[in-house]
């Protein structure tokens, strides 16, 4: 079991031996400090957790501070998460205190990354869910962006809005989960990860990666 916490940074452009060319973004991570492993016998379920972005302690709350002081790392850590396991065997050999840096991947790895999407705020429907509008012509002046009907009282839904219909709303700031992203490039002297493709956020959103 593989994985990080980190902060996203720039993309690039990456050219492999082959010639290549591969859009691909820059993962800050700075070594993380495993602060506590969960059991099934004791939890419920198998799981590390680590603490990571170091922080003055006045900017830090204050469970996070007695959190990490408890393990005496001398650190304030502000970012806490669990990585879970199935497997009980995986979390065996890590300690409390280990420090887990990008070394664990190899180019080639082919990781999970998750994060907290961009916040677009209040969208409509063409721009949310893609829909195409009305039609440029006939008359129609000022429907061009607009949803269309709802079906709301046709008594399908019984007369009101059907749970799920697809209208305008809040966009972004979701948690998504990308894939099969390819590690291209492991730089343990900057603590960077380079991974092939686009990662949910903005500049500086933690990350999770696992391998």
């Amino acid at each position: 079991m593989k994985f990080i916490l980190g902060t996203k940074g720039k993309m690039l452009t990456v050219f492999t031996e082959e010639g290549r060319a591969f859009a691909a973004t820059i993962i800050n991570a700075a070594p993380n400090t495993v602060t506590q492993i969960k059991t099934k016998e004791k939890d419920g379920y198998s799981a590390v957790q680590v603490g990571a972005l170091e922080k003055k302690e006045v900017r830090v709350r204050k469970p996070q501070v007695g959190h990490a002081k408890m393990i005496g790392t001398g650190k304030s850590l502000s970012k806490f998460k669990e990585f879970r396991s199935g497997d009980a065997k995986e979390t065996e050999g890590v300690e409390v205190g280990a420090k887990i840096d990008v070394s664990i991947f190899t180019p080639g790895d082919k990781v999970a990354v998750s994060a907290i999407s961009k916040g677009k705020g209040f969208a409509g429907v063409v721009k949310r869910h893609g829909f195409h509008g009305g039609p440029r012509s006939h008359g129609q002046k000022h429907s061009e962006r607009s949803p269309g009907s709802i079906g709301g009282s046709g008594g399908r839904a019984g007369g009101r809005v059907a749970k799920g219909m697809r209208m305008a709303g809040r966009l972004g700031s979701d948690r998504v989960t990308v894939k099969n992203l390819a590690v291209l490039q492991v730089l343990p002297d900057t603590n960077e990860l380079v991974l092939a493709g686009a990662v949910p956020g903005k500049f500086g959103t933690l990350v999770e990666i696992r391998g």
